[in-house]
């Protein structure tokens, strides 16, 4: 499966963004699918995950609370709603597809998408 992100850009402290992950290829609903981070000389880190019914999500500590993760398997697509953002989201952000048991393991994710970048100022 190919992975597109998109949707990031910069935006104030407080405020929201929308990212989009299209996927294309073999059949998306199959896979659960998550969304990492990376800031710059950071690990890449988790950010949220969802199962390939929608009925399961996990997240982050970091996130919980403000982000929310939601897919569209019809469209083949998976969302991330970032809503109070704050300058220590700022990374660039990976969505990913695996079949995994467990939705926050990196390691568990068998495609990458490009990464789209979130800047957010104080």
């Amino acid at each position: 499966v190919q992975l597109q992100a998109s949707g990031g850009g910069s935006v104030q402290a407080g405020g929201s963004l929308r990212l989009s992950c299209a996927a294309s290829g073999r059949t998306f609903a199959n896979y659960a699918m998550g969304w990492f981070r990376q800031a710059p000389g950071q690990e890449r880190e988790f950010v949220a995950g969802i199962r390939w019914t929608g009925g399961s999500t996990y997240y982050a500590a970091a996130v919980k609370g403000r982000f929310t993760i939601s897919r569209d398997n019809s469209k083949n697509t998976v969302y991330l709603q970032m809503n109070s953002l704050k300058p220590e989201d700022t990374a660039v952000y990976y969505c990913a597809a695996g079949h995994l048991k467990y939705l926050g393991i990196k390691s568990g994710y068998d495609h990458w998408g490009q990464g789209t970048l979130v800047t957010v100022s104080s």
